[in-house]
Order: C-alpha cells, then structure tokens, then sequence
C-alpha cells in the first residue's frame, strides 16, 4: 500500500523532446512540440501551451524513440509566458517509454 507522500516510481529531471496530441479547449485538436521537466516511469511533467483539463486524456510522443502512450492530464500549473507545466500521468505504467529509466526506477523510493 501507498504511503501519503509517498511516489509509485522515482522522478528524474530530464529535458527530453516530446509531442503532446489531443482535443483542445476550444474543441478543435492541437499538437505541440515541447520538452519534459521530469520523468518517471508513470508518466512526465511538460511544459505546454495548449488548454487542456484535468482529466483530460492526451497522447503523448516520444521523440527519441518514437514511442506514444495514452496520458491523463494531473496537473496543470499557471500559465507564464505562454507556457503552462502540465503533469501527465500515463495510463499504464511504461518504464519503457524512456530509455534511461531502469526497473529499479519503478519501485517506490523511501
């Protein structure tokens, strides 16, 4: 069981290029090219432009290795010139979807 406070995986702090796909607020589609702040093996928190809600589902590229994961919008911070930081927190659990991310990174940190 989860502690309060406690991360399912380890966040890394990492500038890594993705593209983040989905409905846009104005009920139109948006795709951005921007960056993570940081990443883990749940998911990423991502500088971004484009409205979206909590809750929202989002697709998210990464543009190293090409691979997409379906994200649920957590968090999303106020907007600063333009940007705002949105966390993202994937479906399903994808070590994977970032290369430098190992399977010790899963496991919760105490």
């Amino acid at each position: 069981m989860e502690q309060l406070g406690q991360r399912r995986s380890e966040r890394i702090l990492l500038d890594v290029p993705v593209v983040v796909r989905g409905e846009a607020s104005n009920n139109g589609t948006f795709r951005e090219e921007t960056f993570t702040v940081t990443i883990s093996a749940h998911g990423a928190l991502v500088m971004l432009g484009a409205g979206v809600a909590l809750g929202q589902t989002v697709t998210v590229r990464n543009a190293l290795n090409h691979q997409e994961q379906e994200a649920r919008v957590a968090y999303k911070g106020t907007v600063h010139a333009g940007l705002a930081q949105v966390g993202l927190e994937f479906l399903r659990e994808s070590p994977e979807f970032w290369p430098l991310i190992s399977a010790s990174a899963t496991s919760p940190t105490v």
